[in-house]
């Protein structure tokens, strides 16, 4: 791995240590960014022997990533094949306890995994503290969001974690609606922590990325050594040039982060008052915000189809704003009501935000006379 040219993590905000970390040392006439490296082969007796082992710029985005959340990140090729490398630490035929609603491509993962016989599944309501409690024993690992995808469900990480570890179950927290900014789970006394890197740290919907990170103790070390090994084996390892936009994206996280969560926070308040809005679900941080509206499904598609700053499209964490309404896609689960429209809200102007999306909402309820 890569150190900035600043001072111990300790010394300096994340604010500034976005700026710096991943950096080579400061030496005359270098570079001051990371490079850019483009290589499958390597000079034989080196610390790589193949392009599949490793990559400078990827090391510079683990450095980078492993420093904001207090632990040794690895980088994989997306999202999923992070989820895929956290699970392939559940043993075959093993327990693990999962939300009853969460991101749709590990509901997915998890009921094959279950239909296979290769895992029992133990699905419980997060926010209740004492049901996820009661479903450890025995189990082998506890998946957890916080807050969920796409309902915005708040969980008890310091419990939970602590409840998994006294009952021997590893924990894995999928840190993506929240980035490092927000929340530090491995902090919380999680065991791995997962991210979409293509959201919020990349920032721009222009890479395809994922990463695990692990803590810097005995069990973490060993933990992030079988996810390497995962990594090797199938082959999930992520581009350069990929790790290289994310890496340049994440510099700007904390300006993109604080202008999108104070528009999610001011939009949230107005769209409680809004007549076609009948329920909206924010948990007070972060800048997803997800509202249930008029006219069930097909209202909410009028909505998503209406609006011209707000952009239909399936993703979120970028600098665009993006809403969508989840039920359409296959995998998400029953409990997400048919009329709800996720928003990931953007770094946009806000008013013009309101004046896009109240309007859109407006024109979508059906008429008096039907």
């Amino acid at each position: 791995m890569t150190d900035g040219p600043s001072p111990g993590s300790d010394d300096l905000a994340p604010a500034t240590r976005l700026v710096a970390l991943g950096r080579e040392p400061a030496s005359p006439g270098a570079q001051v960014g990371a490079p850019l490296v483009l290589t499958s082969t390597y000079h034989a007796d080196g610390a790589v022997s193949y392009g599949r082992g490793g990559n400078p710029t990827w090391s510079a985005l683990e450095a980078a990533l492993g420093d904001l959340e207090g632990g040794d990140a690895l980088v994989l090729s997306s999202g999923m094949a992070a989820v895929a490398a956290a699970f392939s630490l559940l043993p075959h035929g093993g327990t693990v306890v999962v939300p009853d609603a969460a991101y749709n491509g590990v509901m997915a993962t998890v009921g094959d995994l279950e239909a296979a016989g290769a895992a029992d599944v133990r699905r419980v309501d997060l926010t209740d503290t004492a049901a996820v409690v009661a479903a450890l024993p025995g189990a082998d690992l506890l998946w957890l969001e916080s807050p969920t995808n796409p309902l915005l469900e708040v969980a008890d990480l310091p419990a939970l974690t602590a409840a998994a570890r006294e009952h021997g179950v590893l924990s894995v927290v999928d840190n993506t609606f929240a980035t490092p900014l927000l929340q530090r789970p491995l902090a919380d006394g999680a065991d791995v922590v997962v991210h979409s890197v293509t959201k919020y740290l990349a920032g721009h919907s222009d890479v395809l990325l994922g990463a695990v990170v692990t803590g810097r103790t005995d069990p973490g070390r060993a933990l992030h050594d079988r996810l390497y090994r995962h990594r090797q084996l199938h082959g999930g390892i992520p581009g350069p040039m990929e790790a290289w936009l994310a890496l340049r994206g994440m510099r700007t996280l904390h300006l993109r982060l604080e202008r999108a969560c104070a528009n999610a926070a001011e939009l949230a308040g107005r769209l409680a008052e809004h007549p076609a809005v009948h329920r909206v679900r924010y948990p007070g941080f972060g800048a997803i915000v997800a509202i249930e509206v008029a006219g069930g499904a097909e209202g909410a598609e009028r909505v998503a189809a209406a609006t011209r700053v707000w952009v239909h499209a399936t993703s979120l964490g970028g600098v665009e704003s993006l809403l969508e309404r989840r039920r359409r896609q296959p995998n998400e689960p029953a409990k997400v009501p048919e009329d709800l429209l996720r928003l990931s809200v953007g770094v946009e102007d806000v008013e013009d935000l309101w004046r896009d999306l109240s309007s859109a909402l407006s024109r979508s309820r059906p008429s008096a006379d039907g």
